[in-house]
């Protein structure tokens, strides 16, 4: 191929194109997930005594009615799993040369955040 070739509409792209959308899930679930541990953080830090009762409260606290406590825990933990895929995703992508071990692997990824997350949820939401 010439250069006047790869150039403009015509050029040859190659990849699965999830560059500048992966870097800003990947920018934005840090976000959450630094703005929940400082949450986490002071909640700590402001509880006079750690218990089971007060942690507990750290996970479930309500406010107006709404679980904001559970809401926020499920969205770190959603952004932390989406932030997880991301990376591992990429390093197979990057680092494994058969299609077949990458696809394998990949699944196999996806399968263990699904079931963290399921478990999580039931973990989280029961108490």
């Amino acid at each position: 191929m010439t250069t006047q070739e790869r150039l403009g509409t015509k050029r040859l792209v190659v990849g699965a194109h999830y560059g500048t959308i992966d870097f800003i899930v990947q920018r934005v679930t840090a976000i959450i997930m630094a703005v929940y541990t400082l949450v986490l953080f002071f909640g700590i830090i402001f509880t006079s005594e750690m218990n089971f009762e007060n942690w507990r409260h750290l996970f479930t606290f309500a406010w107006f009615g709404m679980p904001v406590g559970s809401l926020l825990a499920t969205l770190a933990f959603l952004s932390l799993a989406w932030h997880a895929w991301i990376g591992v995703r990429d390093i197979w992508m990057d680092y494994v040369r058969s299609a077949g071990l990458r696809l394998f692997l990949q699944v196999l990824t996806l399968l263990w955040l699904v079931g963290a997350v399921v478990f999580f949820a039931k973990i989280l939401w029961s108490l």
